[in-house]
C-alpha cells in the first residue's frame, strides 16, 4: 500500500470524537486520536496512563500498516455506529513519555 492509500485511509479519521487502535512493537492496544494526516506522515496523540494527559506523536506512513480493528467501535453518538474502527500496527517501539 502507497503513502497515499494510507493517508486517503487514515484522513476521515481526523476527529476528535473519534478514537484509534495503535499497536507497536512494545505496546498493543493503545486509544489514540488522528489530529493530522499529510501524504508523508500522521500525527498521533496516545492516551497515557496519567488521566487527561496524551501523547503527540508523529510517525511517517512508511513505518505504518493500515487496517481494521473489529473489537472496537466508534464512539460518536451524532454518526451511524459502525463495528470497526481504524488500527495502526508501527513498526517500531514507542517513543518514551516524557512527563
Amino acid at each position: 500500500m502507497t503513502n497515499q492509500e494510507k493517508s486517503k485511509l487514515i484522513r476521515p479519521w481526523i476527529d476528535p470524537e473519534e478514537r484509534v487502535s495503535v499497536h507497536f512493537r512494545d505496546e498493543r492496544d493503545l486509544n489514540g486520536e488522528v489530529t493530522g494526516c499529510s501524504d508523508e506522515s500522521v500525527d498521533l496523540a496516545l492516551e497515557t496512563r496519567v488521566p487527561h494527559l496524551k501523547q503527540n506523536i508523529s510517525i511517517t506512513l512508511s513505518r505504518i500498516e493500515v487496517s481494521e480493528d473489529p473489537t472496537h467501535y466508534t464512539r460518536d453518538p451524532d454518526r451511524p455506529l459502525k463495528h470497526r474502527r481504524l488500527m495502526l500496527v508501527i513498526d517500531e517501539n514507542r517513543p518514551p513519555i516524557i512527563y
